[in-house]
């Protein structure tokens, strides 16, 4: 990709998962990349992974937490440089019938999947206008655009974040930062793992899932990297206010 060399990016949730991905591929293209985790270790073992010419520190960051998100971030610009690239990866969920959950459930589904990126927007793209410009890449879902059983809250805050890039596009493009989202469809991730668990029954799930998908497989981590640093880079100048989905062909919609 053009133009990453030297550029500073920031990767929430960047310890483990599509997040790890995403900053060993920003690396690769010659970003400087800043992992706001609430596991410091995660991020570290991150940045062993990427090796030794790599520039990747952590930040222990609760993006629900706007001061800790305003701390980390100027502490990434004195540390690092302006920051370029802004990528929300940071997720949380638990599968369950909305009718067994409670509102104590929906907060903090709510205060991770979006005020959480509520956070990191308003901490950065002010510093991205004075800077003359910037990426912002949002990690959504394609549940946003179709729903998914079991997860409605968790549906219900990608899609406001899919609305929020779109008007954030608007307002900022005349500023020279674009923002755009990337929306995965189910992937081999820790989180995945932990939801659906192991033995014979999880094995049925995701073989059910995979007959739905027309490329017949589930996504992996590193399906998401590319689409990532092409809309971070030069060659995605042209690209704003768009929900991409990467899904193996799940959704066509």
């Amino acid at each position: 990709m053009q133009g990453l060399a030297g550029k500073v990016a920031i990767v929430t949730g960047g310890g483990q998962g599509i997040g790890r991905a995403l900053v060993l591929r920003l690396a690769q293209e010659g970003c400087k990349v800043a992992i706001f985790d609430l596991s410091v270790e995660a991020g570290e073992e991150t940045a062993k992974l990427a090796g030794g010419d790599a520039t990747i520190k952590t930040w222990q960051v609760d993006v629900s937490d706007y001061d800790a998100v305003e701390k980390a971030v100027g502490e990434v610009e004195s540390d690092l440089g302006p920051v370029w690239t802004l990528v929300n990866n940071a997720g949380w969920d638990k599968p369950q019938p909305f009718l067994v959950t409670d509102p104590a459930f929906w907060d903090k589904v709510i205060s991770i999947n979006l005020t959480g990126n509520l956070n990191t927007h308003f901490a950065v793209a002010g510093r991205m206008v004075k800077n003359g410009g910037g990426r912002i890449i949002n990690i959504a879902s394609d549940a946003a655009k179709v729903g998914t059983s079991n997860e409605a809250v968790y549906s219900a805050c990608k899609g406001g974040l899919i609305s929020f890039t779109k008007s954030i596009a608007r307002e900022l493009a005349r500023k020279n930062v674009l923002a755009n989202c990337v929306c995965p469809g189910p992937t081999n991730t820790p989180m995945m793992a932990s939801v659906v668990g192991e033995g014979p029954e999880a094995e049925k799930w995701k073989d059910a899932m995979v007959r739905g998908i027309p490329l017949k497989r589930m996504g992996e981590p590193e399906d998401y990297a590319g689409i990532v640093a092409l809309l971070a880079s030069d060659d995605g100048n042209y690209i704003t206010g768009q929900a991409i989905s990467v899904s193996g062909g799940m959704n066509m919609v």
